[in-house]
């Protein structure tokens, strides 16, 4: 079953506060005065498909807009591969896409529930949804635009991507053979700058995790002096002086033993001063060892001062670290190893570059076989479909032309050629005033390609402006047809175009307690009639029998 879009769930997102819209295949109609809000279900799919979101989009009054889509269809399993690459579950046949916006300015997008990133999003809503609006016709001009509907015209995808891989290969190896081949004075300052950096770097015998053991030597033996006076004053205290504490202490604990002699009690707390005595006795000799062991040799102390200085001088040219620095050397010394076997690396290198243009070449030979077999199918496709538009004596040609240099794209060149009337002669499009041929040459190409794709969803954003009468009808036939292949939503104000459609939705506007509101419903019968009606010019009685008749013509 192919996949189609079957719910569209919009909250709180402009004017509308909460709608559900369910769908089925086919060609849909979308109608509405103009400020209805019909331009709200094309920015709520705009959102789904990764667009820039801005708060100010958010229903006056509200703190959270969502936007959700449903897709169904066993189709959808082909979409497995890149589901599984952004870390989602595989789907079976049905794919829920939600994004949501708070007032906060917090953006949150989702696949069949798991959370995902906005580039996620809109790599799967470019598979999903081919999105046109009435001013996409400008990028049809742009040749780069024109050479990407040929190469998907002819499924060209795979040999793109490989001649531009290709491509990219041999402008890298271009760039690094053109900064080795600089001047030789530029050279030389190089490696002096280099041949200085390695040998202040190397000199200084650096080890990876010496700096912490060299800072904590430093601040001990900086600080020795100071640590021997008051080292030694408290051992003084407690044992040296003539009233030291221990000395003092020896009295109490004869006092203590003459007490314990008249009351047995006491002993316990004699035992305990005797402890504390042995305590302090430990604590003095260990103090007068500490002393002894703290060494005060001014040259040390200097060399480990010097050796500071060294790691923070390094650190500040080289990096935030000892590690850092080292690193920084193995590639000073290989970028100067390169630059010293210059000459053997300018050899390599244009081998490489050789190798590298061959295998471009072949690719942008095959791709260019590839388009020139495609070019002449696509112009006949598309006079065909321009034939079915209206334009039943326009030439239109798809003109494959050679660059004088290869770029990204290949080594070609696509100008699309129109000529709308007998007599004339193609001119390239930017050369065709008329907003409603251009039109129509985008229905054209789009019914051209949609027939070699498999975007489920078509969605066209007001592409009949400009066009009415007899063409009108040929707009809503093609769509008609387009509809058989994929889901097509239409927004349209031709009452030709919605007369057709498979399924006809009505946007409106209404005001309740003070507020605006955007809703849609489904019409048929009767009231599709009329909407119909509207759409050409009110509901009289000539207007609702014409309406009438466009939908019967339908039929």
């Amino acid at each position: 079953m192919p996949a189609v879009l079957t719910l569209l769930r919009i909250k709180n997102l402009a004017l509308v506060e909460e709608l559900e819209w369910q769908m089925g295949p086919g060609f849909i109609a979308v109608t509405g005065e103009t400020g209805a809000g019909k331009s709200i279900i094309i920015g709520a799919l705009q959102l789904l498909l990764g667009e820039r979101a801005d708060k100010s989009l958010i229903r006056t009054g509200a703190d959270l807009c969502t936007v959700e889509a449903v897709f169904s269809g066993n189709d959808l399993q082909k979409l497995n591969p890149q589901l599984v690459e952004a870390g989602i579950e595989p789907c079976e046949n049905e794919l829920i896409l939600k994004r949501s916006l708070s007032s906060t300015g917090t953006n949150r997008q989702f696949i069949n529930s798991s959370p995902t990133t906005l580039s996620a999003l809109k790599n799967l809503g470019d598979e999903l949804v081919d999105l046109h609006g009435p001013h996409d016709h400008q990028s049809l001009l742009s040749p780069e635009t024109q050479l990407i509907l040929l190469d998907s015209f002819a499924r060209a995808e795979e040999r793109v991507a490989e001649y531009r891989n290709h491509y990219r290969q041999l402008q890298t190896l271009l760039a690094e053979h053109s900064a080795l081949n600089t001047a030789e004075t530029a050279r030389e300052q190089e490696l002096d700058l280099l041949r200085h950096q390695i040998n202040e770097i190397k000199s200084a015998n650096l080890v990876a995790d010496e700096e912490e053991e060299i800072e904590k030597r430093y601040k001990l033996t900086s600080n020795s002096k100071r640590l021997i006076e008051l080292a030694s004053a408290t051992a003084n205290k407690l044992s040296e002086a003539d009233d030291s504490v221990l000395s003092q202490l020896a009295e109490t604990q004869r006092l203590l033993r003459e007490l314990e002699k008249i009351d047995n009690s006491i002993a316990q707390f004699s035992a305990a001063h005797a402890a504390s005595v042995i305590e302090l006795s430990e604590i003095a000799r260990a103090l007068s060892a500490y002393t002894e062991k703290l060494d005060l040799d001014p040259e040390q102390l200097a060399a480990l001062e010097q050796r500071v200085s060294l790691f923070e001088t390094l650190k500040r040219k080289y990096g935030g670290s000892i590690t850092e620095v080292i690193a920084f050397g193995k590639r000073a010394a290989e970028r100067m190893q390169k630059i010293e076997g210059r000459d053997a690396e300018l050899e390599r290198l244009v081998k490489e570059i050789e190798n590298v243009r061959s295998h471009m070449n072949r690719a942008g030979e095959a791709l260019r076989r590839l388009r020139t077999k495609a070019a002449p199918k696509l112009s006949e496709n598309i006079r065909r479909n321009l034939r079915d538009l209206g334009f039943r004596q326009s030439e239109f040609e798809a003109k494959l032309g050679a660059l004088d240099e290869p770029r990204a794209s290949g080594f070609d060149a696509v100008e699309l050629l129109f000529s709308p009337n007998p007599g004339e002669p193609l001119k390239p499009l930017r050369a065709i005033a008329s907003s409603g041929e251009i039109s129509r040459l985008m229905l054209a190409i789009k019914s051209a390609l949609a027939a070699h794709d498999a975007i489920p969803l078509l969605v066209f954003d007001e592409i009949d402006t400009n066009v009415g009468g007899e063409i009108a009808h040929a707009v809503g036939a093609k769509m008609l047809t387009l509809g058989h292949d994929h889901q097509l939503i239409c927004i349209t104000h031709l009452p030709q175009v919605a007369a057709i459609a498979s399924s006809h939705f009505v946007v409106t506007k209404d005001v309740s307690r003070g507020r605006t509101f955007s809703n849609l419903r489904k019409v048929t019968g009767k009231m599709r009639q009329e909407e119909i009606a509207r759409m050409l010019g009110g509901k009289s009685e000539s207007a609702l029998k014409l309406a009438a008749s466009l939908l019967k013509h339908r039929a």
